[in-house]
């Protein structure tokens, strides 16, 4: 029972980690590089809200799998997961909502955006490292 447990975190760490790394390095700046600035935000704002979702989901269910067989890498998922549920319950809409009236001409919501786009990389990259942690954590567990 022990192995399957292990099994299951050591696969949602994986996917934790390795779907916020994959969209951190390759598909945001892809979008941008690729996509003009009206494209791109408009698939940003569609890709976002899955993406916290995925590292709710997984960084979640690994978090709680991981707490009966390695605590210290449970904590760095959970924290992944909370900053998830943070960015998309109180971050996303707001940042959207700035940037919508940034692009509308409001130079208020521009600074306003600037501000809490700074916010959501820092608690993303937070994120990222914590689940990074859990990886190392739970490989010192092999």
């Amino acid at each position: 029972m022990d192995t399957i447990f292990f099994s299951a975190a050591f696969i949602l760490t994986a996917l934790t980690f390795g779907g916020m790394t994959f969209f951190a390095v390759l598909i945001a700046p892809c979008i941008f590089v690729y996509l003009d600035e009206s494209n791109a935000g408009k698939l940003i704002r569609s890709i976002f809200p899955w993406y916290y979702i995925f590292v709710l989901v997984s960084g979640g269910g690994g978090a709680v799998i991981m707490s009966m067989i390695a605590p210290y890498a449970a904590i760095g998922l959970a924290i992944s997961s909370v900053g998830a549920l943070i960015a998309r319950v109180f971050l996303m809409p707001r940042i959207n909502a700035a940037r919508d009236r940034s692009s509308a001409g409001d130079k208020r919501a521009e600074k306003s955006f600037n501000r809490l786009h700074k916010l959501s990389v820092q608690l993303n990259f937070a994120g990222l490292m914590s689940s990074l942690l859990a990886v190392v954590f739970l490989s010192l567990k092999v």
